[in-house]
């Protein structure tokens, strides 16, 4: 018997949960629980962390979990570094489920750093209205520069700043090219922070700095133990054995 655990929080993660769900793939999906209005998923879904190696440990045994696909974005290192110690202890397959990491154009302005603090520390000492994309979590740092305003696109609700340091944009993705060129004219964005988080869903914003001749502080990927990496859907599905790897499901990204 296969039982599939789905570590989600991506597109990715969703479509490959549809496709298991056309397939009829013994599978259960699971949310770290940051966003309050999760996608809601056609398969049996579990809400919040395990509580650390040993959780999730404890919890493929009591599950019977087979197979574990994270599918969780590229910069949850903490989960993905888990599931593989995890599976690792149980001998357990483990696939990762990654989108490509975005690859810069002709006319683009990046400068790459690796973590959020060397962000903040990349920043211009000049005052400049700069729009962050790079979710709830780590705002704080950035906020506490005081000399920037701040463009902030956020999923949920609750996160407010006063109006001379910033505003708040309430979206969800995917976003188009001429929503994000019309956002950045519209706050006069000269500068553009964001993960490098791949996809299509929220590439708009760079291809759109770009445009503007907006310099980008790309935040680069964090390293991850090394595991089986599938690149689609249709890889990912291969690799447990299914063979139906045309189950249709929609194309539709988000991003931040």
């Amino acid at each position: 018997m296969r039982r599939v655990l789905l570590l989600g929080g991506t597109t990715e993660a969703s479509l490959l949960a549809q496709a298991l769900a056309v397939a009829r793939v013994d599978a259960v999906f699971s949310y770290a629980g940051r966003t309050e209005t999760p996608m809601k998923q056609p398969l049996p879904t579990r809400v919040g962390g395990f509580g650390g190696v040993a959780g999730l440990i404890d919890y493929l045994r009591r599950a019977g979990i087979t197979h574990v696909i994270d599918a969780t974005h590229p910069f949850a290192a903490q989960m993905s570094g888990n599931a593989v110690r995890a599976c690792t202890d149980l001998a357990l397959p483990l696939l990762a489920l990654e989108r490509p990491a975005w690859q810069a154009q002709p006319g683009d302005r990046w400068h790459h750093v690796s973590d959020l603090a060397r962000a903040v520390a990349a920043l211009p000492i000049e005052p400049a209205r700069v729009f962050l994309a790079i979710g709830r979590q780590h705002l704080q740092p950035f906020l506490d520069v005081g000399q920037h305003w701040y463009l902030l696109r956020l999923v949920d609700p609750g996160f407010d700043v006063p109006s001379e340091r910033g505003a708040v944009v309430l979206d969800r993705g995917p976003y188009t090219l001429a929503q994000d060129l019309a956002l950045l004219e519209r706050h006069g964005i000269t500068h553009v922070v964001a993960k490098n988080s791949g996809g299509q869903g929220a590439q708009a914003k760079l291809d759109a700095a770009r445009l503007r001749g907006c310099p980008v502080i790309l935040i680069d990927r964090p390293v991850i133990a090394s595991r089986p990496v599938a690149a689609s859907v249709a890889q990912a599905l291969q690799w447990l054995g299914v063979s139906d790897v045309h189950a249709h499901s929609p194309t539709t990204e988000r991003g931040v």
